[in-house]
């Protein structure tokens, strides 16, 4: 016969006249180390304790005692292309995460997934030998192929991890989190009552995961890639760790961010000459602000302090673990941030973070009555602006931007049998977060092969730190990196960066471009574009080469209007737009399911059930914002929750025992208004106005014949699963042509009824 595999024996007629042979498995070596990289999201470069902040993170500090802290370390300015950049050591546009993995704008820059011709570190060092786990946040795939139904081709067990342990999405619920194992959607194992957390989670499953590798092959390194959902809104922590930064933000930001600053210069990160940039355009002077808005942005920042530090402690368990199993001197454990601080609580903070994505300002004075449950499982907060920028301190914006205050992030490497008695020491040299791969490949002795999967490779774009490893004062080894998100634009050039902050709908050759000279001003204080036009023009050109040659082309500033842009045929959104689900079926991540925000929709269960058989038909979100359509006390019932505001439409009389359809018509009326009609076996039993729709619900999808996660009705307690038979739960969603028509229709049945 032929042979497929690489074997070299003999085969003769019996084993007598044959020779076997053990093909030898993949192995980096006796000695090459492990790797673990934790991923923390949207941490600015001054909220770790070593890097300035008056926030305890003890473990994190300890890491970078032990090892190097990097002071001009990059990345891109949003999640999904870090995370990308980060896996593949290429950019971010070249592989095609120009924005989230949420999007597909159908050029090759923005397809929702890390191209198939640039393998991940998972993927590399899988073939080499390792094993591979990734616990927390992926955020990585097109979220309409995150359902049960997959396809799976994007998910980590299919880019090259053997274990995951997370969630998919870009944000989750940090006490009721939606939960992906392997490839496969679970609960989670208990409820905040109980003290559950998602952080805390995900250590216990990394902990897993290194202890049975560890324990049955030892001979075999890990890498273990653990990207927390911290510290990304919403700021959620236990109680405790609330409870001990009371007070603590009281003096409010521009005194912290005084301090912050002056702590960094007292640690060395920053050169001689670096100013505190000025507030951001929209952030007031903290004296200036009403006590009220005091009081609330200080509470968002303790628990954004609290979220932190709570993470913190979670860090010290894995490294705690790395070391009981004897395994830490040689790991190579980094930690960085995906982006900078986050500005999306806008001027003021918001108490529910979906309300930034419905274009509402909450003003402090209507969420103050709700102090005392930011943090906890009853909020989705995220802090001002004003807070923000002091996560970013010194520098100016936020994430979404190109300015420092966007890319420039911590990066903590401890590694003693490779760095040698590093002490604590800094290291200034320009790096961007598509170095970190092949640092790693550098130092676990890998080449990435030109092909994978039979598929040729990109370039790797990146440029390794080692040598930074053992040397403080060589100059960065980084030629040029350019940046770019939803039009604003920047590169970095031997020590001079040109930048320039778009407004979204305006033409890109309006914009303005700023020229700092960030070897000597790393905060860009001083616009040199004026006094410099040849300096300046010189890095607009370099921008356009970059841009031509890594996929940047085309410019597009399109950024929430292309989430859930697809392919037209092959999804899970028919084009009829009617969506039949047949229990028992998994949870659908937000956008796997029929979309219901700012739509009209008939939303209709085929049941069959007896008196007393209660429960959900379908919900959609969660505790804080969200959909539930349900049976209770034999009633039939419509709860739309609009960010804790609940209209409940409720039936007028008993569901009969024999019916077998329940309907809930939803038409959108004027001002974003809408009616809801109940009807059973096409009577109608109940109808009631909502006041205000919401265009984007939740992050959190759908769930049929039961509710997943936290309850989004105050009426029961999840997942009140339906105790009768739901046979299919229809969607169909209806145009504003047939709305106007439907209206018409239920006018007249409503008057012969």
């Amino acid at each position: 016969m032929t042979t497929y595999e690489d074997w070299n024996g003999t085969i003769g007629r019996i084993v007598d006249d044959s020779t076997p042979d053990w093909p030898e498995p993949p192995h980096p070596g006796e000695d090459t180390p492990n790797v673990v990289v934790v991923l923390f999201d949207d941490l600015g470069f001054s909220q770790l304790g070593c890097y300035g902040s008056s926030i305890d993170t003890p473990n994190i500090d300890a890491l970078a005692a032990d090892g190097l802290r990097y002071t001009n370390f990059h990345v891109t300015p949003l999640c999904s292309p870090t995370r990308a950049a980060l896996l593949t050591g290429r950019n971010h546009h070249t592989v095609g995460m120009r924005g989230v993995s949420n999007m597909n704008s159908g050029f090759p820059n923005l397809t929702g997934q890390i191209s198939d011709h640039a393998a991940t570190m998972a993927e590399v060092l899988h073939d080499e030998g390792y094993s591979t786990f990734a616990v927390g946040k992926w955020h990585l795939a097109p979220m309409e192929q995150c359902s049960a139904a997959g396809p799976y081709d994007q998910w980590p067990l299919q880019r090259g991890f053997d274990r995951f342990y997370g969630f998919l999405d870009g944000e989750t619920d940090q006490f009721s989190p939606s939960l992906t194992y392997d490839n496969h959607h679970i609960d989670p194992p208990k409820g905040p009552d109980e003290g559950y957390h998602v952080s805390e989670d995900i250590i216990d499953k990394a902990i897993q995961f290194m202890h049975d590798s560890v324990s049955v092959r030892p001979d075999r390194p890990f890498f273990l890639y653990t990207a927390f959902g911290a510290t990304h809104a919403p700021h959620q922590a236990p109680q405790a760790y609330l409870d001990k930064y009371r007070g603590a933000f009281d003096q409010g930001w521009d005194d912290v961010r005084a301090e912050w600053f002056a702590r960094q210069q007292e640690l060395g990160l920053h050169i001689e000459g670096t100013q505190l940039a000025p507030r951001n355009p929209g952030v007031e002077a903290w004296d200036d602000m009403p006590e009220v808005h005091q009081r609330l942005a200080a509470r968002l920042q303790e628990a954004f302090a609290a979220f932190l530090e709570h993470t913190d402690a979670q860090v010290g368990r894995l490294i705690d673990s790395l070391r009981n199993l004897g395994q830490l001197d040689n790991t190579i454990v980094m930690v960085l941030a995906d982006n900078g601080a986050s500005q999306e609580g806008g001027p003021f903070g918001v108490m529910h973070e979906m309300k930034f994505f419905n274009g509402i300002l909450e003003t402090p004075e209507q969420a103050i009555d709700h102090l005392d449950e930011i943090g906890g499982p009853h909020s989705h907060t995220n802090y001002p602006w004003g807070w923000a920028q002091a996560g970013n301190t010194p520098f100016k914006w936020y994430k979404q931007n190109t300015h420092e205050g966007g890319v420039h992030v911590p990066l903590v490497v401890r590694w003693p049998e490779g760095l040698g008695d590093v002490g604590g020491e800094l290291r200034h040299q320009f790096h961007h977060v598509n170095d970190i791969a092949p640092t790693i490949y550098e130092a676990c002795g890998v080449t990435p092969k030109d092909t994978y999967g039979g598929r040729e490779q990109m370039p790797i774009s990146g440029t390794s730190l080692g040598y930074t490893f053992t040397g403080t004062d060589e100059p960065s080894r980084k030629e040029v990196q350019y940046f770019e998100m939803g039009g604003h634009r920047g590169i970095w050039l031997d020590g001079w960066k040109a930048v320039t902050r778009h407004e979204a709908g305006t033409s890109f050759d309006d914009d303005t471009w700023e020229l700092y000279h960030v070897a000597v001003d790393p905060s860009e204080c001083t616009d040199l574009a004026a006094s410099n036009p040849v300096k300046l023009a010189e890095l607009i050109d370099r921008w356009w080469e970059e841009a031509e040659l890594h996929g940047v082309l085309p410019l597009d500033d399109r950024m929430l209007q292309l989430f859930g842009a697809r392919h037209r045929d092959r999804s899970p959104h028919p084009a009829s737009r009617r969506y039949v689900y047949r229990p028992p079926i998994a949870p659908l991540p937000s956008q796997a399911g029929a979309s219901l925000g700012g739509r009209s929709f008939d939303a209709i269960a085929t049941v069959r059930r007896e008196a007393g058989q209660d429960g959900v038909l379908f919900a959609t979100g969660t505790e804080n914002s969200g959909i539930a359509f349900f049976v209770k006390g034999d009633h039939l019932v419509f709860d739309y929750n609009a960010f804790d505001r609940h209209t409940i439409i409720r039936s007028d009389a008993p569901i009969p025992d024999d019916a077998t359809t329940l309907h809930a018509q939803f038409l959108r009326g004027p001002k974003r208004s809408a009616v809801v009609t109940l009807t059973v076996d096409g009577d109608i039993v109940g109808s009631g106005e909502i006041p205000w729709m919401m265009s984007t619900i939740s992050s959190v999808g759908m769930s049929v014949a039961l509710d997943a996660g936290s309850p989004v009705s105050r009426e029961y307690a999840a997942p009140f699963a339906f105790e009768g038979d739901l046979q299919t739960m229809e969607f169909q969603l209806i145009s504003r042509q047939d709305a106007e028509a439907r209206k018409a229709e239920l006018a007249a049945e409503m008057g012969r009824q």
